[in-house]
């Protein structure tokens, strides 16, 4: 099915060994057009998927029935209709025990969005805050736009892409406006390069100094830009990155602490401990038990990606 997620028994990105799978966005032909809008019926069963997997793409979606709970990495958000999620590309997140879910979501690849680097800011921004209620004004105007989305996707006329990407920049700046959040002026320039990296190297370990490199300016340049669009540290963000990521290990593999240390740029697991502990406060055994689940193993008997 064209502009779905992948069907059961299709290939998907292959992930690391013992890690989730990880799903793509089929394009949709012959426009090449990395943007899917639509019912979770019309989006495939996998729009209900229960079991951990990634994305390589943005899910934002709204739900207007159901129970349950839906996962973002080790954070569990009760259904509780009308709400709106945002799920951005690495996460790991599942359904879980849901009934009767109902609304529509929109996907879409960080290359739909290429000419609109305000629209970057602003997902960054809502991944912050991934799952909020809405009031009846808001999942008004949430449903009007959404109903949009599809009606322009399905329809394929000229220009279409145009008026998706338009749209989808409403509905962000509306998502921004829910109260408990406000539209901040995102980072462009130099930050916005440098946290660009961040999200591509996920826990992967790199340092100021090779962001610095790739970028082209000096370590104390960069942490001077950073600090003043952000307010934090270039090195307080990668720390944030890593600790993410090992928490995405821990609660969504059955991958061992040493293997976990290794994924997140550690070569020694013990010290690996010790950052986690002083970052979570909880070692990295302490914090997948507490976040156990009754669900299978991804390794062996994990579900068609």
């Amino acid at each position: 099915m064209r502009g779905t997620t992948v069907l059961p028994g299709r290939p998907c990105a292959a992930p690391r060994d013992g890690e989730p799978p990880v799903h793509r966005l089929e394009l949709r032909l012959p426009d090449q057009v990395p943007f899917a809008a639509g019912g979770f019926d019309a989006m495939g069963p996998m729009s209900r998927a229960d079991y951990p997997h990634r994305h390589t793409f943005y899910e934002i979606v709204h739900v207007v029935e159901g129970t349950g709970a839906h996962v973002i990495d080790a954070e569990r958000y009760d259904v509780r209709p009308a709400q709106l999620g945002v799920i951005l590309p690495g996460q790991v997140h599942w359904w879980e025990g849901v009934r009767g879910l109902e609304g529509s979501l929109v996907l879409f690849t960080p290359e739909f969005l290429v000419d609109g680097p305000d629209d970057l800011g602003l997902l960054r921004r809502l991944g912050e805050r991934p799952w909020v209620d809405l009031d009846g004004a808001a999942h008004e105007r949430t449903s009007l736009l959404m109903g949009e989305l599809a009606e322009e996707y399905r329809s394929g006329a000229d220009g279409f892409a145009g008026v998706l990407r338009s749209l989808l920049h409403v509905l962000l700046v509306r998502a921004a406006r829910v109260p408990g959040g406000r539209v901040v002026a995102p980072s462009q320039g130099l930050a916005g390069d440098f946290l660009r990296i961040v999200a591509e190297a996920g826990g992967g370990g790199v340092s100021v100094r090779e962001c610095a490199g790739r970028l082209g300016v000096t370590p104390g340049y960069l942490n001077e830009v950073v600090r003043g669009a952000t307010g934090r540290t270039p090195a307080a963000l990668l720390r944030e990155a890593r600790v993410r990521e090992a928490q995405r290990l821990l609660v969504a593999t059955s991958l061992s602490v040493r293997q976990v240390a290794a994924r997140v740029g550690f070569d020694d697991p013990a010290y690996f401990c010790r950052f986690f502990r002083r970052e979570v406060g909880a070692s990295p055994g302490g914090f997948r038990k507490h976040h156990e689940r009754p669900v299978p193993s991804i390794e062996a008997d994990a579900p068609p990606a």
